[in-house]
C-alpha cells in the first residue's frame, strides 16, 4: 500500500514576495513535494495544502488519509484555525506522523505537541550551514553526507527551548560559530514526529538533493506502524473494558 502524504505549506511569502516566487515558482509545498515524489516514487501518493484552502486543507477526510503530514510555517502562524491544530494534535496522538520544518518551530502545532516555547536565536545574514550526523545508524540519515552543507541558510542556534529529544539525530554548526540541534524526534502518542531545521524561504535549501534524501527518510521512518490508528485508551485487558482518552 502506497504511503499517503500531505505536505502543508502556508504559501504566502510565495504568492507576496516575488524574490520568493522566483526561488520557489511552484510554493515551498511544490519543490518539497517534488523532492519526495523523486525518491519515493510509486511508494507515495503525495497531496498539497495550504493555509487559504478551505479549513487550510486539512479536513478530516484528508487527515485521515494522511499517514505523514509535512508542516512549513513562518509568518502566518497566528492564522491557522485553533480547530484544524486540536485535528491535527488528535491525528498525531492517533498515529499520523508529522515533520515539522524551520521556523514551523513556532507554529501552534508544534508548541502544542512539545509544551514548550519552541523559542530559540537565530539570525539571517545567509551564512553557511554544516548539518552533522550525530546518529549515523538512524534510518532518517541513511545516505546522508558528512557533512551536510548548506551554502546559505538562515542561523538558528541554542538555547532551543524543546524537551529533550528522544532521538537526536543532526546537530548544525554556522559560520558565526553557533551550534543548533537541528534534527530530532519525538512520539507523541502513537505518533512519530520529526523537527528538521534547515529550510528558509529565502534559500533553495528544498532543492537540495540531500535536503531533498533527508525529508524521504524521514517520511518513511515516521509513517505509521499499524494500520488501524485510534488515540491512546484507559482499558483493562481482562475485563475488555476501554475508555477512550
Amino acid at each position: 500500500m502506497s504511503l499517503r502524504v500531505t505536505v502543508w505549506n502556508e504559501n504566502v511569502h510565495e504568492t507576496t514576495q516575488p524574490e520568493i516566487a522566483a526561488i520557489y515558482p511552484r510554493g515551498i509545498h511544490g519543490a518539497i513535494a517534488e523532492g519526495l515524489a523523486e525518491l519515493l516514487g510509486e511508494a507515495a501518493e503525495i497531496r498539497t495544502a495550504t493555509l487559504a484552502d478551505v479549513e487550510h486543507g486539512l479536513s478530516e477526510e484528508v487527515l485521515r488519509h494522511t499517514d505523514v503530514l509535512l508542516w512549513w510555517g513562518h509568518i502566518a502562524h497566528d492564522q491557522v484555525s485553533d480547530e484544524v491544530v486540536e485535528r491535527v494534535q488528535r491525528h498525531v496522538l492517533s498515529g499520523m506522523g508529522i515533520l515539522v520544518l524551520h521556523s514551523g518551530h513556532f507554529s501552534k502545532i508544534f508548541k502544542k505537541l512539545m509544551g514548550t516555547t519552541c523559542s530559540l536565536a537565530w539570525r539571517n545574514e545567509g551564512e553557511r550551514e554544516l548539518v552533522w550526523t550525530v546518529a549515523p545508524a538512524h534510518p532518517i540519515a541513511q545516505g546522508i553526507e558528512q557533512p551536510l552543507v548548506v551554502e546559505q541558510q538562515e542561523m538558528y542556534g541554542e538555547f532551543f527551548d524543546i524537551p529533550v529529544p528522544e532521538e537526536l539525530v543532526f546537530i548544525s554548526s554556522f559560520s558565526g560559530g553557533e551550534v543548533f540541534r537541528s534534527g530530532v524526534t519525538y512520539t507523541r502518542g502513537r505518533g512519530k514526529v520529526f523537527y528538521f531545521s534547515p529550510g528558509d524561504q529565502d534559500y533553495p535549501v528544498y532543492q537540495q538533493p540531500q535536503i531533498r534524501r533527508v525529508l524521504a527518510n524521514a517520511v518513511r521512518w515516521a509513517a505509521p506502524v499499524a494500520a488501524e490508528r485510534r488515540l491512546p485508551e484507559v482499558s483493562n485487558p481482562a475485563t475488555g473494558w476501554f475508555l477512550e482518552s
